[in-house]
């Protein structure tokens, strides 16, 4: 089993003993709520971070989902984690994007520059409520 540390995965896990995919061969992120990760075939398939467990790392790395699905992937368990980090970094990059810029709603005018307050979407801070 793969135990996370401060700086990173415990160097047993690191790499399986293997070389690292090669770099034409690691998948690239998507603009959809998933990451791409590779079969040992090498067939690339779309995978939720959001409901994943936990990852194993036995000879090959193993991918528990939170209803129990197991899924045998060609990355090592730090390139795992990386995808899902940098998934989770671009979520928080957008929302701050979001956060930092006025919305249109529908208009009649795109071309319009003067944007009319009341067409205007406001972002609304979410506050913590206190136990």
């Amino acid at each position: 089993m793969t135990h996370l540390t401060g700086a990173g995965v415990e160097e047993s896990c690191a790499g399986h003993g293997r070389p690292s995919s090669p770099a034409n061969k690691t998948p690239q992120r998507t603009a959809y709520p998933v990451i791409l990760v590779t079969r040992l075939n090498g067939t690339v398939f779309a995978l939720n971070p959001d409901l994943v467990e936990r990852a194993d790392c036995t000879p090959d790395t193993v991918v528990t989902l939170v209803d129990g699905t197991k899924y045998i992937i060609s990355e090592s368990v730090p390139e795992f984690i990386d995808l899902i980090m940098g998934y989770r970094a671009g979520l928080i990059a957008k929302a701050q994007r979001l956060d930092n810029t006025p919305h249109q709603l529908l208009d009649d005018d795109p071309d319009s520059t003067d944007p009319d307050p009341e067409k205007t979407a406001k972002v609304l801070p979410l506050h913590r409520k206190d136990r």
